[in-house]
């Protein structure tokens, strides 16, 4: 009879302990994540691995986006927006590639001669710590 609890105990604690240890470990791919603009979007892509035998994963993008004038500097207008883009991307052998576009509308128009700019780039994906993109776009 204690070899049966002995076995059963074995077995429970291998049931509770060992699940965690098959789930994957999600983490966006060093270097892989890089965001371009061109015109008034950002484009941000890059690479998920670690996601075990997930089949999809939930990657969203935020992003300020503002116009810039020529003299390098930020109007007091109303031409600023945080934007944002999600979406799910299939899983295979572990790990995602991903590609979302942000695109700014500003209300009034951010019209030549000044330039959108993005700023403030974060990426987050299920499971993994926000990543931010330094730099402006």
């Amino acid at each position: 009879m204690r070899r049966i609890l002995t076995v059963l105990a074995a077995a429970s604690s291998l049931l509770l302990f060992a699940g965690p240890a098959f789930a994957g470990s999600p983490h966006f791919v060093d270097g892989t994540v890089v965001a371009s603009r061109a015109g008034d979007t950002l484009t941000v892509a890059g690479k998920v691995a670690g996601l075990g035998d997930e089949a999809q994963i939930n990657v969203a993008v935020t992003a300020t986006a503002a116009c810039l004038n020529p003299g390098e500097n930020f109007p007091q207008a109303g031409n600023k927006e945080t934007v944002s883009a999600a979406g799910v991307f299939p899983a295979q052998n572990g790990k995602a590639y991903f590609s979302l576009d942000l695109t700014a509308v500003f209300q009034p128009r951010c019209a030549p001669p000044m330039t959108v700019v993005y700023g403030d780039v974060t990426v987050v994906a299920d499971g993994i710590p926000p990543l931010v993109l330094p730099g402006t776009f």
